[in-house]
């Protein structure tokens, strides 16, 4: 008689658990590199379709009507706002402006989030106005009103807006002298990676692409490497545009991340 034999329950052995590990581990990796292929790929469309685009808008301004936005047409001093600079009671540019006071910048409907600048009042200095009264083709923006702004998502998936104005820089501004693009609502990330593509290094104090409000090199710092952006994602939204590279902050990974501000030079 044959004798049947109760089959014991199987179970997995250390090589099948081994080989489910590691699948669940490729995953999970390539998940966290989707996402980081995803921001990266956000970064560049704002550089290309949003800065880039408001950079043409500029100079075909600039071009059409012979004078940067906000300057006086019959007699331009080649300055953004430069219709309201008074220079120190010289209304004409040129010659030592080493001590000239700046003119107020031209945004649209308000200024920036933590901009330094005061924004020119008077409809007649309203950026976007100003675009459409030339006849300039703007960004798309957020939508019809908000050419200036962009919206994106924060390394936390948080909403950030970023918003553009234009100003005029006096000789010797840590950020860049001459008109200038200021650029608010950058996470230090953003900022980093936007330097990056312009200028080929992440430097707050040189090249196009620098923050603002940084302080001036001393004497023996001048020859240095360069400057770190200030702040890191560890800082959230209330700490402006003061915070430390290399400082971690107390901001959890479901808050807004900070933001800074950065000065793009224009070439005109």
């Amino acid at each position: 008689m044959r004798v049947l034999r109760k089959r014991g329950q199987g179970g997995f052995t250390l090589v099948e658990m081994a080989v489910v590990l590691v699948i669940i581990g490729v995953i999970l990796g390539a998940v966290m590199i989707g996402r980081d292929v995803q921001r990266n790929a956000e970064y560049t469309r704002i550089k290309q379709k949003f800065m880039d685009q408001w950079v043409v808008a500029y100079n075909t301004y600039n071009q059409r009507l012979g004078a940067p936005v906000g300057d006086d047409q019959s007699a331009p001093r080649l300055m953004v706002n430069g219709a309201n600079y008074d220079g120190d009671g010289n209304v004409l540019s040129g010659g030592d402006m080493s001590g000239a006071s700046a003119p107020s910048a031209i945004c649209r409907g308000q200024k920036a989030r933590n901009m330094l600048r005061d924004m020119q009042g008077g409809e007649q200095f309203d950026l976007r106005d100003m675009m459409r009264r030339a006849g300039i083709t703007m960004p798309p923006g957020r939508g019809d009103g908000f050419e200036d702004r962009y919206v994106y998502l924060d390394t936390n998936g948080n909403p950030q807006e970023i918003q553009v104005c234009f100003q005029w820089n006096p000789p010797g501004t840590v950020s860049g002298s001459g008109n200038v693009m200021v650029i608010s609502g950058l996470t230090p990330d953003l900022a980093r990676a936007l330097d990056q593509m312009v200028d080929g290094k992440p430097d707050a104090q040189n090249g196009a692409f620098r923050q603002e409000g940084l302080n001036s090199r001393t004497t023996g710092d001048a020859t240095s490497p360069g400057v770190e952006w200030l702040g890191n994602n560890t800082q959230d939204i209330n700490a402006g545009s003061t915070g430390e590279a290399l400082t971690d902050g107390g901001n959890t990974d479901t808050e807004q991340v900070m933001t800074l501000v950065a000065h793009y030079k224009m070439n005109q």
